[in-house]
């Protein structure tokens, strides 16, 4: 299948206000990333993340995969210069820096590259059919899209050594267990549970969301005491924010209850 009008690599829903479904779809190699599906997401997530009003982001696949990984039919002859030369960095970078809160919604298969791109997501929501999994050694290369990075912040040392060394999948149930995936449901719940939190997030102080973000990120990067200065900074810039005056308000308000 090729993209086009007709077969788009992703489908764009809006499910409600401030909400965008992005949706792999290449079915038919299980969404497999190829060049021009990882061009396709790194535009779609730099357009959504210039909307003013967007709140929140769900990347998703199908009921068989969220993405089974890079497609190998790309690699098989490619040398290091046109791999160099296909710039991966800036295309995970679209996603990886993007301020608006990203929910991954995986069923099936999120293996490689799927399983990283899954990590660029802020919160994980699985399903039960879901497998995990960094099998890159099996086929004679090394991850590329951040796994040896971000699985090991994510899953620990030890954790992550076990399934990058051997390449090992693991069921829903054991990545909940070791800290990769963030709700476990069932298979029919995954997109509901994923609007449900991005229904939250929507609800919730936009500046507020946005910095907590960035400081979380920013933590992975940091030393603790510069984490804590930026912490504190942002902290004391809420309070210039009409978001907080309103909602604090509105809270004590509320607390108080009804004058007799």
């Amino acid at each position: 299948m090729t993209a086009g009008p007709e077969h788009p690599l992703l489908l764009i829903d809006r499910p409600s206000d401030g909400v965008a479904i992005v949706r792999i779809n290449r079915p038919e190699v299980r969404n497999a990333l190829n060049l021009a599906l990882r061009q396709a997401l790194a535009a779609t997530f730099r357009d959504l993340a210039a909307e003013p009003g967007l709140r929140c982001i769900v990347l998703t696949g199908d009921d068989k995969a969220f993405c089974a990984g890079a497609d190998l039919s790309e690699y098989v002859d490619a040398d290091p210069v046109e791999i160099l030369e296909r710039d991966m960095g800036r295309l995970w970078g679209a996603i990886a820096d993007c301020p608006v809160p990203v929910i991954a919604a995986v069923s099936g298969f999120a293996l490689g590259g799927g399983c990283e791109l899954a990590m660029h997501a802020d919160i994980i929501v699985a399903g039960r059919s879901a497998k995990f999994g960094q099998p890159e050694v099996m086929i004679g290369i090394t991850p590329g899209g951040g796994a040896t990075q971000r699985l090991t912040r994510a899953v620990g040392k030890f954790n992550a050594m076990r399934l990058m060394l051997t390449g090992e999948i693991v069921d829903a149930e054991e990545a909940r267990a070791i800290g990769l995936v963030s709700r476990l449901v069932d298979d029919d719940a995954v997109m509901a549970e994923a609007l449900r939190l991005a229904g939250l997030i929507v609800s919730a102080a936009p500046i507020a969301v946005r910095k907590t973000k960035e400081l979380v990120l920013e933590s992975q990067n940091v030393p603790l005491d510069a984490g804590l200065r930026s912490e504190r900074a942002a902290f004391q810039l809420t309070f210039a924010t009409r978001d907080k005056h309103d909602r604090m308000r509105a809270f004590l308000d509320r607390k108080k209850g009804p004058r007799r």
